[in-house]
Order: structure tokens, then C-alpha cells, then sequence
């Protein structure tokens, strides 16, 4: 089934000086010092379409004022059209701040075509831009749908009937002639139909019957796809400067996005990436500031890397205003295909526990987000080693473990950071309660290589039945000091 959605961005000219995220007060785009694009509250104020400077000042005052910048529109619908290689490989640009994505192919894999729309329509949102958003079975159908925003046709009787009521002026051949169509009462693109071709050919051009053929399925259609660059990077010139670190995230989130369509496309996941903030250039130019984020499993989705530039941001403090952002894609690997496995793992995927470590390493700091390393000894509290969970251990010190004859005995799930030293009461130790020896002894003498320790250590009960790991000292003398000590190392779930 060959299905197209047609993006259309009208508010382009105004939303790279200001996107529709930002707090901007007031901006005009200007053409030839008339009045291209206005925002909101520009308009609240009176500021219509065709004013000159001079009257648009008269009405607001604090009005920003910018030139229209073709350049930079540009730039936009380009990362736009990045953005989009997330959902199909076949991205074209047509005139006017128009895209055309050919996702018939991608419907299954996103859910349909009204869940695929949304996810669009929110990636547009988090851009920065206003999209009127279209569905046809051919491209140029989707083209003329969204510059009139009328909606989706999936089937091709639907296409036609919609496509019969949209006005001839739509067209950009017939513009040239709008005069003319409206002195004979053509208006609608089903009126056109019905003239003679061969009359409308001479009069208008062939471009104009090429194009109301291809948009009505009876010619096909021939386009030049957006390729991907070899390597990814990115830039976003902020709209004001920036003095606290968390407003960035909606810029970060922007180039995030234009991230992952390039994976996608490329077939790539990152293992790093590098967020420049940019500050003053100048004489108070200072070198931008690093963000740099390295993962433990690769990545090709936007909401883990934002997660973790979100937590990471909302920790710097700015030494400087930002007036600009630019991310890097530093490591890559192929993407790692799908699982083969029938039944998902039992409690998430190892990509959703590496994801959740990043997340707290990014919020609790790499000092306090640690893992277990255990040692080849027999002595408890120097087996278990606990290391930052960014650390690389070898294979040979994860493959160590106890030794193989420890793995048999019995050992408590929570082993105290420090033994406790108990008490002694009618020759028995006490914790709380009498404790009652439920096991028979296991011996641990080791350590003479650099702190010798000897202990016997057994499984106690509590009155309450819990069930405590205990160990003697074994001490070799006479008098006071020899008399055996309890001590208390650990707890049984």
C-alpha cells in the first residue's frame, strides 16, 4: 500500500527567529519592510500581514523585528527532514516548506497511520514548529492536503472527492493565471478537470496538468530523497541567551531528535555523545562548555538520551550565558538486531536495566551508584568489593567470584558493613534476644599475608526465629583477654 503525509510548516519564516517553545513577547518577520509572519501576540496587538515597519512599532513598541532569512529556513526543514528518517528512508523536500515522507511501508511497525501521525505531530512540537499534517495515497495528493491542512484520504476515493473541493489558486502553475480561471468561474480543482486538456495545455503549460495528474494517481511521480551525511553533527542558534542550564533541554531535545533519524537511517546506535553549549564570541569569547555522555548499552531512541541530558543539566551551573548548542555523535556501532527469543525476559530487558543504571548514575552521581566486584577470598568482608558502576572490570575479576568450595555454605543476603560486637549473657551471645547455634561451625582462618584472621562462625536463631550469621574469634592465650568473642556479620532474609 503506498501512503504518503505531507508536512507543511506556515509559520517557518517566524519560528527559526522564534519556536513555538520559547517565550518570546513578540516577533515580526519582515519582507521587503512589509509584514511576512507575525506571532500571537503580535497579532493580539494589531500587527497584520503587509504593515510596514513603521506601523507595526506604532502598535508594539517592544516588537522584535527580524528579516526574513531564506538561508536559515533552509537549515530548518533540513533538520526537519533529518528528524524524520526515523519513521521511512524515503524523505523528500518539496517547494514551500513542504516535506513529503512515503511511510506505507512503516505502517505496521508504528501502529497505523493515526498513531504514526501523532508521533510526528509531537516530534514537530518538540522541534519547535507548527505543521499542518496530511495522508494521501499519492505524494503530490499529501502536498496540496497540507498547504490547505484538510485533513488525511487513505483510499483514493477519498483522495479525489477532497482534492475536487480544494480552490485552483492551490496550484503554483495556475497562480499566474488566477485572473483568467476566475473570469471563466473556474474555482475548484474538479471544474478545472472538466476543461477541455488540450485548450488548458496551450493556455497554461504543461507543468499545470502534470501536476493535478500526479496528484490524482494518473501519472507517476519521481523524487530525489534526502541522504543522511557520513557523520553526524549538528548545530541550533538559541533565540536568546540562556542563563540556567535546565532551559536548554528543549533546545538539546531538538538536536536529539535530528540524532536519531540519522541512526535510523545510518543503521547505527551511539555509545557517546557530546553536547557543546556555546557562549559569548568576541572579546569575551570563552570555549564552550562539555556535556559529554557515554552509555553502557548503544542507543539509537531519543527519550533515553533526553532522560539523561535532562538530569545531567539539571545539575550544571553556567559559568556563562549560552547562545547556542551543538551535539555530536562521538561512537557508534551497528544496531544490534532484534531478539531472537519467543517470551520477552521476566522483569525487562538487559537494554531497560543498563538504561536505569545511566538514569541514576546521571541523577545520584558515577560515586554513588556502585557494583559488586567479588574476590577470590575466603574472608567476607574482603570477597565483596563494591566499585562505580562506570568502571570497566575485567572478565578475569567478574569470573572470579568465591572460591568453589564456599559456594555450597549457607551466606546471609545483608552482610553488615562493620561486625557488631555482642553481648554476652549466661554464657551465650545476645542480640536482643538469647541466640540459639542452629549450624555447625565453618572455619575461615586466612589472611596471613597481611591481616590474619581466625573465626568459627555459625548460623544463630533469635527467639523471634530470625536467623542471624555469627562468628567466635578464636584467640590463642591465657587470662581475661582470651575469653572468646562474639561478634554479629550478617542477617538472613
Amino acid at each position: 500500500m503506498r501512503l504518503w503525509i505531507g508536512l507543511y510548516l506556515p509559520q517557518l519564516p517566524l519560528e527559526v527567529f522564534s519556536p513555538n517553545w520559547s517565550s518570546d513577547p513578540g516577533s515580526v518577520v519582515l519582507e521587503q519592510e512589509r509584514v511576512l509572519a507575525m506571532s500571537p501576540a503580535a497579532r493580539a496587538a494589531g500587527v497584520r500581514p503587509g504593515m510596514r515597519r513603521g506601523g507595526v512599532l506604532m502598535l508594539m513598541p517592544e516588537a522584535r523585528l527580524h528579516e526574513r532569512h531564506p538561508a536559515r529556513e533552509a537549515e530548518a526543514l533540513q533538520a526537519v527532514a533529518m528528524s524524520m528518517l526515523q519513521y521511512t528512508p524515503q524523505v523528500a523536500q518539496a517547494e514551500e516548506a513542504t516535506l513529503l515522507l512515503d511511510i506505507g511501508a512503516s505502517l505496521r511497525l508504528f501502529g497505523g497511520i493515526r498513531r504514526l501521525c501523532a508521533r510526528v505531530r509531537e516530534n514537530l512540537r518538540a522541534l519547535g514548529f507548527t505543521a499542518c499534517i496530511s495522508c494521501a495515497p499519492t505524494a503530490r495528493g499529501a502536498w496540496l492536503l497540507a498547504r490547505r491542512n484538510a485533513g488525511r484520504a487513505v483510499r483514493m476515493d477519498s483522495l479525489t472527492r477532497r482534492l475536487d473541493r480544494l480552490p485552483v489558486v492551490l496550484l503554483p502553475p495556475a497562480r499566474t493565471y488566477a485572473s483568467w480561471f476566475e473570469g471563466i468561474g473556474c474555482e475548484r480543482l474538479e471544474e478545472l478537470r472538466r476543461l477541455p486538456r488540450p485548450g488548458l495545455q496551450r493556455r497554461c503549460g504543461r507543468a499545470l496538468l502534470d501536476l493535478v495528474d500526479a496528484a490524482y494517481g494518473l501519472s507517476p511521480e519521481l523524487f530525489e530523497w534526502i541522504a543522511p551525511p557520513e557523520h553526524f553533527q549538528a548545530r541550533l542558534e538559541l533565540f536568546d541567551r540562556i542563563d540556567q542550564a535546565d532551559l536548554l533541554l528543549a533546545g538539546a531535545h531538538h538536536l536529539v531528535l535530528q540524532l536519531t533519524g540519522w541512526l535510523c537511517a545510518r543503521q547505527l546506535a551511539v555509545e557517546r555523545i557530546r553536547l557543546l553549549l556555546e557562549h559569548e564570541r568576541g572579546r569575551v569569547a570563552r570555549p564552550p562548555t562539555a556535556l559529554e555522555i557515554a552509555l553502557a548499552e548503544p542507543t539509537w531512541r531519543d527519550e533515553h538520551l533526553v532522560r539523561l541530558l535532562k538530569e545531567r543539566l539539571g545539575k550544571l551551573e553556567l559559568e556563562a550565558p549560552v547562545i547556542g548548542l551543538a551535539l555530536e555523535a562521538q561512537q557508534m556501532r551497528a544496531m544490534a538486531p532484534p531478539s531472537e527469543s519467543l517470551f520477552p525476559e521476566p522483569g525487562g530487558t538487559e537494554e531497560d536495566r543498563l538504561r536505569m543504571i545511566e538514569l541514576l548514575v546521571a541523577r545520584l552521581g558515577a560515586d554513588n551508584v556502585l557494583q559488586a566486584v567479588p574476590l577470590a577470598d575466603y574472608r567476607p568482608e574482603v570477597a565483596n568489593v563494591w566499585i562505580p558502576v562506570e568502571e570497566r572490570v575485567s572478565r578475569a575479576a567478574r569470573e572470579a567470584g568465591r572460591p568453589p568450595d564456599v559456594q555450597s555454605l549457607p551466606r546471609p543476603t545483608w552482610l553488615l558493613a562493620k561486625p557488631i560486637a555482642l553481648l554476652i549473657r549466661n554464657h551465650r551471645p545476645f542480640y536482643g534476644s538469647p541466640l540459639k547455634v542452629a549450624s555447625t561451625p565453618e572455619r575461615i582462618e586466612a589472611g596471613w599475608w597481611s591481616e590474619t584472621q581466625t573465626r568459627d562462625y555459625f548460623i544463630a536463631e533469635g527467639e523471634d526465629h530470625t536467623l542471624y550469621w555469627i562468628y567466635r574469634e578464636r584467640i590463642v592465650g591465657s587470662g581475661e583477654d582470651a575469653a572468646p568473642r562474639w561478634y554479629l556479620h550478617g542477617l538472613f532474609g
